[in-house]
């Protein structure tokens, strides 16, 4: 009789295959270890439930870091996009955030597509029941340490694992609501996840229960789009990744429209609000404040006489809409009816209705800062992503994904961490605010949120972060020494255009005055002039001979083409490589000053994130500390004073008391 077979062995167990799973799944793969991505559906991989865009304001910024890492996301959305758009253009180069609408089947297809070509990684359809961890006591039988040794699937079979990194989204004892309806599926009916919620809190794991939803579809056929405003796309795109070449992303866009509800769509939610399942008490989850359903709008904010209604596609090869801006979870006859008030809707035949899904997902406080999970002892080997800790939306899920993968690459590795601070990356904020914040409610990125945002562009993604990905050994030396030649322009061109004076002559009073710009009457650096809104880098070569050859209009082409022979890359890509620099240059000159403020305020951040506090701590012996405080820190059990001092419930005078403390502990 043939033996069966019941265990595998594999180094790293991804569970859940959405933008969390598939970037930490190919990030330990990257890094030469052998993967399994645990998925309930492998026809569903990267899924987009909700909108199928990517980016938009502050999401942007976590795209375009996710590539600088090494990440997959913005790669797989500038093949797949249906629109490009760069928001916020009138404002300052802090919040540009680039929003590009994706086909959904488009991504799902190409994400999958590179799981299965990745060396390392395998997919396998099952559903994850059950982690398993071992533990180690001291002499008084207390646990004193806790390891992930696996998990074990719904049949039975165990896969043996050095980590496990849990990407669950929202399919925890999900269930979807639609008025009275209540389905017990995961997102869009696809199976839920019934079994691992018990073994988590088995191991000591502290779950509650958060809740999302997402608007109808619409067949576009049934919609009357004149009455509605057209919203186009860039000319030309910019894309997501910087290994992108911007001229494979020029071609023709979908339109998205902009229409919006009336007093009539708000007094049929008001009328039938008690039918709401948010309303009459049958949703126990809480929801996300920043993204609230239309019957929640109606209700926070009735002096409002109408609210945005934004319809976009789904995808190239369907005519099914998303109606951004009305997701809900009343009845369906009561959808019908608010639908049809507004413009351009009034005929709209649902494709699907909208609904609320409730799921389960992390505590507050079972964080470390390398997104290992911590109960009374870090559960070493297991860390989570996404959804699951407690986040919302596809770029915040990525980005854990990513980052918590790295790390427990780095921990199987034997090498140190890869930690990114606030200062450093909206990836820091993010993970910082969920380790250090009580959030109520699903979290969500927001630029107000990052406190050095000028710091943390967009557009300068790869100067902050790319060599953090290097040297976790995701990003090919071919892609780190062109990254290192751009680093070292555009600090010496950066240099040099605080360096050239010019003097009050005929020619640069002449030259001023043709572009509109105020006269100077003693000498003033190319630098200085770039802060005038009137002036830019191009517009100064007139006045500036000493420029190098490959950033004036006439030598740029040469240099392109001398660069694409060097690095092996397309023209396209040269051609950006020099725009980026110019870009950084005029960037670097007219906001020098603010620049400089924030990066003293980063001075002083560092000094604080230094001042670490030791793991044995017992706040119990901290005298003079207030109990709430005392309660909180025990709680999230801060690595440094900085992190305590963002604690919720701990003050200045608190930080004070644990200052005295700890330098009493160094004394003895």
């Amino acid at each position: 009789m043939d033996e069966t077979i019941t265990s595998f062995k594999t180094d790293v167990a991804v569970i859940g295959a959405g933008h969390a799973g598939c970037e930490a799944a190919l990030a330990c793969a990257r890094l030469g270890l052998d993967t399994v991505i645990f998925t309930l559906s492998a026809d569903n991989i990267a899924f987009m439930p909700c909108n199928p865009h990517i980016g938009g304001s502050s999401k942007g910024h976590l795209v375009r870091e996710i590539d600088a890492l090494g990440g997959e996301m913005g790669k797989c959305t500038d093949e797949v996009f249906l629109q490009s758009r760069m928001l916020n253009r009138s404002k300052g180069p802090a919040v540009h955030s680039l929003r590009a609408q994706a086909d959904k089947h488009a991504y799902s297809q190409r994400m999958r597509r590179t799981l299965e070509e990745q060396e390392h990684l395998s997919i396998k359809q099952t559903e994850i029941t059950e982690i398993l961890t071992e533990e180690e006591k001291g002499a008084d039988g207390r646990i004193t340490a806790r390891r992930v040794t696996g998990v074990k699937t719904m049949t039975g079979l165990t896969y043996e694992a050095s980590a496990v990194i849990l990407c669950t989204g929202t399919y925890l004892k999900s269930r979807c609501l639609c008025g009275g309806s209540i389905i017990y599926t995961g997102p869009n009916g696809l199976m839920a996840s019934t079994g691992l919620s018990a073994s988590l809190e088995k191991a000591g794991i502290k779950l509650r229960r958060f809740k999302t939803g997402t608007p109808a579809r619409m067949d576009g056929n049934s919609i009357d789009f004149s009455k509605m405003e057209a919203l186009p796309g860039d000319k030309p795109v910019i894309p997501f990744s910087f290994e992108t070449d911007p001229d494979t992303v020029q071609k023709e866009q979908a339109l998205c429209y902009l229409t919006y509800t009336n007093e009539e769509t708000h007094r049929i939610i008001r009328e039938n609000i008690d039918r709401s399942p948010l309303y009459s008490g049958v949703i126990e989850g809480t929801g996300p404040r920043y993204c609230p359903s239309i019957e929640d709008k109606v209700v926070r904010f009735p002096e409002r006489v109408r609210h945005q209604v934004f319809i976009e596609p789904e995808g190239a090869y369907t005519n099914e809409k998303y109606v951004d801006g009305m997701s809900s979870s009343m009845p369906e006859d009561v959808q019908a009816a608010m639908y049809r008030t507004v413009p351009g809707l009034e005929n709209c035949r649902i494709v699907k209705n909208a609904y609320a899904i409730e799921y389960d997902c992390l505590c507050p406080g079972q964080l470390t800062n390398t997104l290992e999970i911590r109960t009374d002892t870090v559960i070493k080997g297991l860390f989570s992503a996404g959804q699951f800790n407690g986040s919302s939306g596809y770029e915040e899920a990525a980005a854990q994904g990513l980052y918590a993968g790295i790390n427990a690459a780095m921990e199987i590795l034997g090498k140190e961490p890869i930690i990114i601070d606030r200062s450093e990356g909206y990836i820091g904020v993010l993970v910082d605010d969920l380790i250090t914040k009580e959030n109520k409610e699903p979290y969500r990125m927001m630029t107000s949120r990052a406190e050095y945002r000028l710091l943390l562009r967009q557009d300068n993604a790869d100067l902050r972060l790319t060599d953090k990905g290097y040297r976790a050994g995701i990003i090919s030396e071919k892609r780190y020494r062109l990254f290192c030649e751009k680093r070292e322009r555009i600090e010496k061109e950066l240099d040099r255009l605080k360096n050239t004076q010019k003097g009050a002559s005929e020619e640069i009073l002449g030259f001023l005055t043709v572009k509109g710009s105020a006269g100077i009457r003693t000498g003033t650096s190319l630098a200085e002039l770039l802060c005038r809104p009137e002036l830019d880098y191009m517009s100064l070569e007139e006045i500036d001979p000493e420029r190098p050859v490959e950033y004036t209009a006439e030598g740029m082409e040469s240099a392109c083409r001398e660069l694409s022979l060097k690095y092996d890359i397309t023209a396209g890509q040269a051609g950006r490589f020099f725009k980026d620099i110019i870009n950084q240059a005029e960037i670097g000159c007219r906001y020098e000053g603010y620049i400089e403020r924030e990066r003293i305020q980063v001075e002083k951040f560092k000094r604080e994130e230094k001042r670490l506090i030791p793991d044995d701590i017992d706040y119990d012996d901290v005298e003079h500390l207030r109990a709430e405080a005392r309660q909180h820190l025990k709680t999230i059990r801060p690595a440094n004073i900085g992190a305590a001092s963002r604690i919720g419930g701990v003050n200045p005078a608190d930080i004070a008391v644990l200052l005295v403390y700890l330098k009493s502990r160094r004394r003895d």
